[in-house]
């Protein structure tokens, strides 16, 4: 009787977890709707409407590119897990949405580490974390590559205040860091989850070149696909700008977001309120900018994240190997 009380009351909390998880998320998402000081949804709506958002061909091909990017963010966790232990489509599917729900509110996503380890048993759940990160350290990878790239385009067909003295500082310090980093490695017993960061290097190392290709491979198809769904936005709301320009400012963007550290909560304003000083250089107003910055968190952020939350819902643990 005890044991049958002890499980019930557990299976109760395990749901209660998965309600708080959803509740906290949907919170979040009608917080940051309702609560913008830089964007009233209402009016918001209203601007979709008086440029043919809501058309069904612009539905269907946002729409399209949305599944698009998440599709290749599957594939790339389904890629990465493979190192370890085949899994369905299905199943990356499931944890890349229900990882996405369970982190939306947390510090830089980072719950999304132990949520897609809470999909494995215990002999896979160290190796599942440092494959999430890999795996955004490729997508990082990527946007700083093409965002360097991009930011030296705008900044020599643009006139932007940069302090090149506190900017050459501030390379040199990280670069100095950086190169102390390995030293300090070697010489300190750091430890994460009880795992040596000889091992960890280890571990990256053991990964095959395929694993690591797939990776960089579909992050780059996912940052053409969500930047370019940025640039149509643009178009639909009457920007006239050439695509190689919108990318000089769009990667710029992304770049400056990514290197700014916020937490997931602000990390919308943040990045609206680095596009509204990029994009207020060549001339786009900044209603227009934070209007498409909100619309690309929506389809990409939060009706996925809606999708999740079904597989939150239906999340049991898995069984131990």
């Amino acid at each position: 009787m005890i044991k049958t009380l002890s499980y019930k009351t557990n299976q109760f909390f395990f749901v209660l977890i998965k309600l708080s998880i959803i509740a906290f998320a949907f919170y979040y998402i009608y917080n940051r709707l309702t609560h913008n000081a830089d964007l009233n949804f209402s009016v918001f709506v209203n601007f979709l409407i008086e440029n043919d958002v809501f058309l069904l061909k612009n539905v269907i091909f946002l729409l399209f590119l949305t599944v698009f990017n998440w599709f290749f963010e599957i594939m790339k966790w389904k890629a990465l897990v493979s190192s370890i232990k085949n899994i369905t489509f299905k199943k990356a599917l499931e944890q890349s949405l229900g990882s996405l729900t369970a982190s939306l509110f947390t510090p830089n996503r980072i719950g999304e580490y132990g949520a897609k380890a809470m999909y494995f048993s215990s002999v896979y759940k160290k190796r599942i974390v440092l494959l999430n990160l890999l795996g955004n350290i490729a997508q990082m990878s990527i946007t700083l590559l093409l965002g360097v790239i991009g930011l030296i385009y705008f900044t020599s067909y643009n006139t932007v205040e940069i302090n090149y003295f506190k900017l050459s500082s501030f390379v040199l310090i990280a670069l100095l860091l950086l190169s102390l980093i390995p030293i300090g490695l070697k010489k300190l017993p750091i430890t994460i989850k009880g795992v040596s960061i000889e091992k960890i290097i280890l571990f990256i190392k053991n990964v095959s070149p395929r694993i690591h290709t797939y990776s960089f491979g579909f992050s780059l198809v996912r940052y053409f696909i969500f930047s370019f769904q940025f640039y149509y936005l643009l178009l639909l709301f009457g920007v006239n700008i050439s695509y190689l320009d919108a990318m000089a400012v769009i990667t710029s963007m992304y770049l400056l977001a990514s290197i700014m550290p916020s937490i997931f909560i602000f990390d919308v304003v943040i990045k609206g309120g680095i596009a509204v000083y990029l994009f207020s250089l060549i001339g786009v107003n900044e209603f227009t900018v934070l209007s498409v910055v909100t619309l690309m968190w929506l389809m990409n952020f939060v009706l996925p994240s809606i999708f999740g939350s079904l597989y939150v819902l239906n999340f049991n643990l898995p069984d131990e190997d």
